[in-house]
Parts: C-alpha cells; structure tokens; sequence
C-alpha cells in the first residue's frame, strides 16, 4: 500500500513512520523545507522513543521519503494543526483546508483520504467532502472519507498509535470500512467504527473531560490558599475514594489538544457549554496565578527588588521537548514585564539561549519547576546552594519530596505558608 501522510509533526510522523514499518510505501509530506531535508538525512525533529530508528531504517529500505509536495498514494492521512480562533473560539481549518486542496491532483478513484488533524462537529462532511466533491469524486462511492482521530501521550506515541483503540469516523459505512482497512496493517487495539461527526466530537470530548477535571483541581488549590488547607493532602485523601480520581493541578494546561479542543465544542453551542467555558478559563488563569505566587514568595523570603528567577523546564509535558501551548511561556512573559531577570532551563528543548542547569541557576533567588521531567525529580541540592543567592523552590508540579531542610520549598499544597 502507498500512503501520503500530509503533515509530519509530532503525530503525522510516527504515523508514517508506523505505516513504513509494515512494508508500506510512505511519503511523508510538510511545508518546512528544512524538516524535509532534514527527514530525508535521518534527522528526526521530535524526540519520541523509537521514532529515529524506524525512519532511518525506512530511508535506506526505500519505504520512506520526505517531499514539500504530495504524491500518489492509495491513502492520503492529514495531520496537520487545528488552532483556534480567537476571535469565536472556533476551529481553524484553514491547514486542513489547505492540506486537502494540496492532493487533489493526485487523487485517483479508489482512494481513502482520512483527517486525523482534531476538527469541531460536523467538519468533515461540512467542509472537506465538498471540496472532494467539487473535483468530481463521489465521497462512498470512488473516493473515500473518514476522520479517524489519535489519542497519544507524548513520549509513548510509537506504542499507544499501535496499541491504543481507534475511533475510525466514515462519512458513510463503506467509508467507514476503507479507513478501518488502512489502520488495521499497524493498530492493535480495537477499531470502533462509527460515523465522522460522532468521532470528531468524541475526541473533542476525551480531552474536554480531562481539561475539566484539572480545572476542577485548580479551583480546589486556589480555594486551599486562601483558607489554609493542603490541597494535595487533600486530592490524595479524597481519591481514597473508589470513585473519585480528583487530577492532579499545575501552573496551566498547555499541549495542543486539552489547551484548544475544548473551544471547539464551545464554540458550536456556547449558551449551553458553560462548564466548559469555565474549565477553560479557570486553566488559563494559572500562569497569572503561578506568578503571582513566585513574586509573593520573593517578596516575603527575600531582601531583593527584582531578584533573578529560574524556570526549570518550559515543555508542556514531562520528559518531551513539546512546548505547544505550554503555560511556561506566559509565566515567563509576566514575569519579564515585570521587570524580573529570568534564566531558563530545560534539558529536553533545543534553544541555543536556555542555560545550563548550573548557569540558570547563578545568583537566583528562587528557582521555579515548571515541568515535570525526571531530572527534576532528584534535583543536586549542592548545585542549588552553591549557585543560588537564596535556596528556594517553587515546585508546581509537586515532584520534590523531602529536600534539604536549608532549602525552602513551596508547591500548591503549602501556598498558604507563603
């Protein structure tokens, strides 16, 4: 089988790289020339267990090329971004739009062309068949159309697209069965087969859940710090609890999909997603809330007017050097507009201007953890207390247990310490 997978992020090129692992021919197709010619040298962009290993591999077996343009294919998979508009919230399908009117000339009947790229309800059959339609296809009929959305975990991604269970979303029931067809070479977990609109809204939903859930543990942290409660005492207490699976709460919630797929069932009934909304914007407000805290703490644990700030990591996620959406970014820019020196951290992003841990952390009045990553966990306290003007510690992600007693620590349990 011959697969085009348009977009080669962190979810179009493990896709592709998986398709290319099981005999498939695979052309993985971006906009970034540099990405392309980097891909068609074995140099992987994403930092994903496995990943490097099966591209390469496919590179000098032939099974996989990277191009600027689409080519013919039996399947064409869109994974390209699916921002938000901020003026309605709604989703932005201008690159899946884009994407689809890109392999039009090379669609021949017979093909399946499948969005992975999360879009609102109804976007499939609103939006993308009519622009198969217009080039004469008859979606069912000779071509065929689906959304079949991932559910990955970064840092897990290889394992989970072919374990995981997959939603496959066709715009009729043979469509259905052609998309199921295709992720059938590699997904091991069950296929679910339903209609487009059920499966673009079930994805929105899996992450609004999630979103919902944290803005619930957010809530619950603010309320402790006014009337002097550990709330992570009290998240761990309440999910004794068989029932109860309270989410941990953190400075914000970046990654692409809890941070933006919300908006898009928002923004299809915004009089009746109220909870929804709130979830939102009580995650939004975090950053705000995160700086406002570390400058309370420097206010009340130091002598110094505008002391230096480390942040330890500014991925969205442990362990990745994915940093979309990530709340770090607007911790960072409040802070420096409030005229704070800030260095940066992060031993999983590749920026020529973050620091060494030693060097973001020279003559730092607090440093302040922002991700959860594992070498964070088990911190040199000896570095910290030779290199920082004060020792102090402001874990937000709750992953520091019993530092040194010269070292003070804060996280979202103890913020009524301050």
């Amino acid at each position: 089988m011959k697969v085009c997978v348009v977009g080669q992020g962190y979810i179009g090129l493990p896709t592709a790289a998986l398709f290319a692992k099981n005999d498939c021919d695979v052309i993985g197709v971006d906009i970034n020339k540099k990405m392309i010619d980097d891909l068609n040298n074995g140099i992987i962009h994403i930092e994903e267990p496995g990943i490097s290993e099966i591209i390469n591999k496919a590179i000098k077996e032939d099974r996989y090329h990277a191009s600027l343009e689409p080519k013919p294919a039996d399947v064409f998979i869109i994974t390209v971004p699916t921002p938000y508009i901020v003026e309605n919230l709604g989703c932005d399908l201008s690159y899946v739009i884009n994407a689809c009117e890109s392999i039009i000339d090379y669609l021949e009947e017979g093909n399946t062309v499948i969005i992975e790229s999360t879009i609102a309800p109804g976007s499939t059959e609103e939006s993308i068949k009519p622009i198969l339609e217009k080039s004469g296809f008859i979606v069912g009929e000779t071509i065929y159309l689906a959304h079949c959305p991932e559910r990955v975990l970064p840092g897990q991604i290889m394992y989970e697209l072919v374990n995981n269970n997959r939603i496959i979303g066709g715009v009729t029931k043979k469509c259905t069965e052609k998309a199921a067809e295709t992720y059938g070479i590699f997904v091991k977990g069950k296929l679910f087969k339903t209609e487009a609109k059920t499966a673009e809204l079930s994805k929105c939903m899996e992450n609004t859940f999630r979103d919902v859930n944290i803005a619930l543990a957010n809530e619950l942290t603010k309320i402790c710090s006014k009337i002097g409660v550990n709330a992570l005492d009290v998240i761990e207490l309440a999910n004794q609890h068989p029932r109860v699976n309270i989410h941990n709460p953190g400075p914000g919630v970046g990654g692409h999909c809890l941070a933006i797929d919300p908006y898009f069932i928002y923004s299809k009934d915004p009089d009746d997603a109220q909870i929804i909304k709130l979830a939102r914007d009580t995650n939004n407000s975090m950053p705000q809330f995160t700086a406002n805290k570390t400058k309370l703490i420097l206010q009340n644990h130091t002598n110094e007017y505008k002391p230096k700030i480390s942040i330890l990591g500014v991925s969205y996620k442990g362990n990745t050097g994915d940093t979309r959406e990530s709340p770090a970014f607007e911790i960072i820019s409040t802070l420096k507009k409030e005229g704070f020196t800030i260095n940066i951290h992060d031993p999983h992003v590749d920026n020529e201007k973050y620091l060494s841990f030693e060097n973001a952390l020279k003559d730092s009045s607090i440093a302040l953890i922002l991700a959860d990553h594992d070498e964070f966990k088990n911190l040199d306290y000896n570095i910290i207390k030779t290199n920082m003007k004060y020792p102090i510690l402001f874990d937000t992600k709750n992953i520091i247990k019993n530092p040194p007693k010269d070292i003070k620590l804060f996280n979202f349990g103890n913020l009524d310490k301050i």
